[in-house]
């Protein structure tokens, strides 16, 4: 039996999104509407037009299509489902497992690497070695975080290519709430 436990009313509020790199400075941030929770963890909306920051407040740009963010608990990453007219479909962050600041903010650290399913085709691709690499040496990632963002791309490479829940089509459900 799945769990699935929408949200209504106040606890619709929008929670505020926000990662950092690893030496503690500001790297995107945004807010969307909790749209709610179940078995993979904290679902998340935005509609067109959610302002997205980078740093504080250098550059910004709205959206062109609803967004659905998945917040997992415990894992080593996050997902961002797009709507068409988006040429991808999930973009991956790989990054440290999101602490919850109070009900309406979250809060990762940026790992940089990403792993991406493209709506033409279903390609899956793994983007950002490079700077994972050079913020290893720049930023000096202990050995254990290196291992668990590669674990976590690996998995998810593996899981966007082969239709494993929740990256099959449990996220349309969220986008129809979206609305």
């Amino acid at each position: 039996m799945r769990y699935i436990r929408e949200v209504t009313g106040r606890a619709r509020d929008t929670v505020r999104v926000v990662s950092y790199k690893y030496d503690g400075s500001l790297h995107w941030h945004y807010r969307m509407r909790r749209l709610g929770e179940d078995e993979y963890g904290v679902w998340l909306g935005g509609q067109v037009g959610t302002e997205y920051r980078r740093g504080r407040n250098i550059s910004r740009y709205l959206t062109a299509e609803p967004r659905v963010k998945l917040l997992p608990r415990g894992a080593w990453w996050s997902a961002l489902f797009l709507a068409s007219p988006n040429k991808l479909e999930i973009y991956c962050d790989v990054g440290t497992p999101v602490e919850w600041a109070h009900a309406g903010e979250v809060r990762t650290v940026d790992l940089d690497l990403d792993v991406c399913r493209y709506r033409d085709g279903g390609a899956v691709t793994v983007v950002d070695e490079d700077e994972f690499a050079m913020h290893q040496k720049r930023y000096g990632y202990p050995a254990d975080v290196i291992a668990s963002a590669r674990a976590a791309a690996k998995w998810l490479e593996s899981a966007l290519g082969d239709g494993t829940e929740p990256f099959a089509g449990r996220f349309h459900h969220w986008f129809e709430l979206c609305g």
